[in-house]
This record gives structure tokens, C-alpha cells and sequence, in this order.
């Protein structure tokens, strides 16, 4: 059955429950139309924002709040993820419609929103038993990835409303220096090979990319609303076709900003099986799948469909595995301090070794791909 391929809740982790008098009665007051018992449940993949589904009668919704122990509130801005999805629906209608926000840290011990949930196919580490992903598929799918995230990057953000989101100009350099700051901010332990390639990205700074026109002819803008976290575990795929993209969920990093660093990000999240075996054992999705496009196929074909040249893409795919490897960091450093129980956190220092290591070779060799190979 199709349901059976659908991306399923579970049960709450432990620590991470929700109060459900409480937020039963925000509900009834936010969305009186509801009606029926409230039933809570826990998608529990992903490590950043925690997400629940919420059955109401024959309702179904998510709820999106920040992880419990964090202290960068910056960085899991409810109201401003919320925003940014109440200004894309009328846009760029490939995300969910958000319903109702919470400020209140009191209901639930911190901000949350509520969106309908899109049923459909996430593509984690393992796909779904059942469903067949034959290699003309999958090429079909990795097309699509990157003509969506050029699509993204061309959404008129003026009209959207969202004209103040971020500041594109001086985006590379904030974004080196800062992600380099938050690095050592949540240092456990000594990784040369991070220190190296800090130290390369802050060498190596391409020029900003240029201004973008919109596609009604509008005055140029500068910079593109990028996603910032895109990758095959944060798009809905249609059941019924599985290469056609529903939605893409998880906004929260969202900006404006340079689209060649957003595809940098989208090209550290793509591990291939020439890369070295320690960078494939923390595949993030189905990339090594037979039918994928490679790192230089994916350039190729966002270089033909936006009309953008990337000139310099080895610090592109290395500065998208630095943010990477320091975001890990970051979710392990709070795992060591006791703020988070979850297990799957133990192990996460092996990725920061391994993603640092692989843009190391990259920057060697002076490629994003085979870099296992002499």
C-alpha cells in the first residue's frame, strides 16, 4: 500500500514530551474549528528542530519547536521560520501551509508553530521497504533537485514579503567568519584538519555572485532567497511519482544570501561512492544510489538552468562540508553537556572528522568528485 510508504511518526522520545493539557487548550483557542481527542506523535529522524504530528479528530498537523537544552536561540527562530512560510505559500506554493505560531516559552518550555502536514516520501538513509528506486529514477529525482533548488533561488522575494529577511551583501565573508566562530565556540576535542580548512575558506573567498533579475522583468536584486539546509531528507516526494518534489520542509536557516553558497550546502549533503569510506558511512540520504547525478553533474546542470557561472566550486562544496561538520559540532557538544539525551548523538564526532577530512582532499586534488581515487 502506498500509506505503508509514507513518512510515519512514532512514538515521543523520552525528554522530549510535550504538555497535552496545555496544548490542548492553545489549540482550541488558535484553531476553534478542530474538534475531537488530541493524539501527539514524533517524527524521529533529523537533529536540529524537534517535530511532532498532533491528530485531531481527523486533522492532522505538525508542530515545530527547538530542541530542548539549546542555548543559540538565533539559530531556531520559531516566529521568524513561521514568517518565512506564511510569505512563500503565495509564491512558491512547494512548501506547508503554516497555520498558527506560540511566542509564549511558558506553554511548552519554548516558541512554536503549528503547519498542515504534507503526506508523502522522505528519502532517509534507507528508503522504505517496498519502494523500488530503479537508476532512471533516481537521475529523474537528482534533475529535479536541482532544477527546485534553481527555482528557489528565483522566487521574487521583494513581492514575497520577504525584502528584509537578510542582508546578500558581504554574505561569503559572514559566513566564513562565523561559522568558524561557532566552530570553536563548540570545540570538544582537536581536529586539525577543521582548523585547516577554516583557515583555507578564510583565504580563499570567491567574490560574491552576481545580481539576479526577476522573472517578470523587475529591477535587479541582489542575492536569491536561499534554503540553506537543502538536501534529499528535506523534500516531500509524491507517492504516486516519486521523482516529482511535494514540498520542502525545514526553513529555519533560510536567508538571503549567495545561491552558489546555498548549493554548496546541497553538494556537501551529496556523498558518492568514490568518496572516502569513512564520509560514506555518514550518508545523509540516497545519494549513492545508482541513477544519481555526481557533484559535477549537479553544477552542470545548475549552471544551464539558472545561467549562473560558478567559477570556483571546490570552496563551494568545501565551505558547504565546513558548515556541516560545525553544525554536527555543535549537536555534539550539547550531547556532551548533558542537554540532550538522544542517543544517535554519541557518535557524531566521527562526521565532523570525516566531512573535514573530505573537503581536505578536495582542496589537495582541486575536484568535488572521485575523491577516493589517487
Amino acid at each position: 500500500m502506498l500509506t505503508d510508504l509514507l513518512d510515519q511518526p512514532q512514538p515521543t522520545r523520552a525528554g522530549e514530551e510535550l504538555d497535552v493539557g496545555k496544548l490542548e487548550a492553545w489549540l482550541r483557542h488558535a484553531l476553534p474549528d478542530l474538534s475531537g481527542p488530541l493524539e501527539i506523535s514524533q517524527f524521529p529522524k533529523g537533529y536540529s528542530n524537534l517535530t511532532y504530528l498532533l491528530r485531531v479528530g481527523e486533522r492532522e498537523l505538525v508542530l515545530r519547536r527547538p530542541p530542548f537544552g539549546v542555548k543559540i536561540k538565533t539559530a531556531h527562530d520559531m516566529g521568524r521560520e513561521f514568517r518565512i512560510l506564511s510569505h512563500l505559500v503565495p509564491v512558491y506554493p512547494k512548501v506547508p501551509c503554516p497555520l498558527a505560531y506560540c511566542a509564549d516559552e511558558e506553554l511548552l518550555g519554548a516558541p512554536f508553530y503549528l503547519m498542515e502536514r504534507v503526506e508523502g516520501i522522505i528519502l532517509r538513509s534507507k528508503p522504505p521497504a517496498g519502494l523500488a528506486l530503479p537508476p532512471p529514477l533516481m537521475r529523474c529525482l537528482a534533475e529535479n533537485f536541482i532544477d527546485n533548488l534553481v527555482e528557489i533561488h528565483a522566487v521574487d522575494y521583494v513581492t514575497a514579503g520577504l525584502g528584509e529577511l537578510g542582508n546578500p551583501e558581504g554574505y561569503v565573508t559572514r559566513q566564513v567568519e562565523g561559522w568558524s566562530k561557532r566552530y570553536q565556540n563548540a570545540r570538544t576535542e582537536d581536529i586539525p584538519e577543521m582548523e585547516r580548512l577554516a583557515a583555507w575558506l578564510g583565504e580563499n573567498k570567491p567574490a560574491e555572485s552576481s545580481s539576479v533579475t526577476t522573472r517578470g522583468g523587475h529591477a535587479a536584486l541582489r542575492g536569491c532567497l536561499i534554503h540553506n539546509d537543502y538536501k534529499y531528507d528535506n523534500l516531500v516526494l509524491n507517492p504516486q511519482d516519486v521523482a516529482q518534489i511535494k514540498a520542502v520542509l525545514d526553513w529555519e536557516m533560510a536567508t538571503l544570501g549567495d545561491p552558489l553558497m546555498d548549493l554548496g550546502s546541497a553538494l556537501g549533503y551529496w556523498v558518492e561512492v568514490d568518496d572516502p569510506e569513512a564520509w560514506q558511512r555518514q550518508s545523509f540520504g540516497l545519494t549513492t544510489r545508482p541513477g544519481n547525478l555526481n557533484r559535477e553533474q549537479l553544477v552542470e546542470r545548475y549552471v544551464a538552468r539558472s545561467g549562473r557561472a560558478v567559477a570556483n566550486v571546490v570552496f563551494y562544496y568545501a565551505y558547504g562540508l565546513f558548515k556541516i561538520a560545525v553544525i554536527v559540532q555543535q549537536i555534539y557538544a550539547r550531547y556532551q553537556q548533558g542537554l540532550t539525551q538522544d542517543a544517535r548523538f554519541a557518535g557524531l564526532i566521527n562526521l565532523v572528522r570525516a566531512g573535514s577530512r573530505t573537503a581536505c582532499l578536495a582542496i589537495e586534488k582541486k575536484r568535488i568528485t572521485r575523491l577516493a581515487a589517487g
